[in-house]
């Protein structure tokens, strides 16, 4: 069973890693096997539930995927991540609901510098978290997005 304390303690580590853009460290947060899903909205009240079948905002199956977006970010190579926004992760409403299951609420405050603007992306997030002999590490995270307005790209260092 996943305490609080260690839920809490493993999202507060992966929020500070996107906040200092410690891509490695946010990567070694993750199984091998993971899944991270953000998924679109059917209509106004229903996201969608199937990353394979339906229209998904954002969806990479395994690190490897995750590894990738990184490095793209990493080279310099993403225009849309040029120069990188700043952003400022708070998590709250931290719940264990399950022996491998938690939610959390969530406000991401991103400053553009290109744009010279401020946005923050809020919703909710689910995880599955497993143990690999000490480390807690996550499974699969589910980000559901709450935001109507999304004012450029939605980058999973923003959310």
């Amino acid at each position: 069973m996943i305490t609080r304390a260690e839920a809490e303690d493993l999202i507060a580590r992966e929020s500070l890693a996107l906040d200092r853009c410690d891509w490695d460290g946010w990567l070694a947060l993750f199984t091998e096997d993971c899944c991270y899903w953000m998924p679109a909205w059917r209509d106004e009240e229903t996201p969608t539930q199937d990353p394979q079948s339906e229209l998904s905002l954002i969806w990479y199956q395994g690190r490897h995927n995750l590894e990738d977006r990184v490095w793209r970010v990493k080279s310099g190579l993403s225009v849309a991540s040029v120069p990188l926004m700043r952003t400022s992760h708070h998590v709250s409403n931290i719940l264990v609901e399950g022996e491998d299951r938690m939610a959390a609420s969530f406000a991401v405050h991103v400053h553009n510098t290109k744009r010279r603007g401020d946005h923050v992306f809020f919703g909710r997030y689910e995880y599955r978290l497993v143990r690999e002999g000490d480390a807690l590490k996550i499974a699969e995270k589910k980000i559901l997005l709450m935001n109507d307005y999304i004012p450029a790209v939605a980058d999973f260092y923003m959310l």
